[in-house]
């Protein structure tokens, strides 16, 4: 997980954490955990009966794509990431058996777009010091609260890095 710097001014990632899906040296690319989307995913997808199932701003790129992460080997066509967490898969699927009961909500996460890097552009942020890694956690990526994600993500990095959630996004106004 790509957790944001405290100061990172981008507007994109402020307090953001990324899960990393790939990283090779033709780029990047992953989804933000914790930026509600304004829709849930029933105003998104028309035939989908179920209401309350949020949606996430993945990122700024391809802000036309639905994507989703899941807990689930069984969905078909779903790419694993690593043991027990997958990538996308057949839609009509999911929505069938959601709709059915037969999945957990809290095993699925929806976006809207993605983040992306092209090649080496991570590696470069990487040297600005603009994010600080952290090992995946399936609690965080499905569990945890949006408006608790970052502090958690934080906490995960140890002793040393828990006064940097008391900071203020702007050291300026402080």
């Amino acid at each position: 997980m790509l957790i944001a710097d405290p100061f990172l001014k981008d507007n994109h990632f402020t307090r953001s954490v990324v899960y990393l899906c790939n990283h090779d040296k033709e780029g990047s690319f992953g989804f933000s955990l914790n930026k509600r989307f304004e829709f849930n995913l029933n105003e998104l997808v028309e035939h989908i009966q179920i209401l309350d199932i949020p949606v996430y701003v993945g990122g700024p790129v391809g802000n036309d794509a639905l994507h989703f992460l899941h807990q689930y080997s069984t969905i078909t066509d779903a790419q694993k990431i690593k043991d027990g967490l997958y990538w996308g898969g057949n839609f009509n699927d999911v929505v069938s058996l959601l709709q059915s009961g037969a999945y957990d909500i809290n095993k699925i996460k929806f976006f809207v777009g993605y983040s992306g890097w092209g090649a080496n552009q991570l590696q470069e942020e990487m040297n600005e010091k603009s994010w600080l890694i952290a090992e995946a956690d399936s609690k965080i990526i499905f569990e945890t609260s949006c408006e608790l994600v970052w502090k958690e993500s934080v906490k995960k990095l140890g002793k040393d890095y828990r006064e940097i959630i008391n900071y203020p996004i702007d050291p300026q106004l402080n």
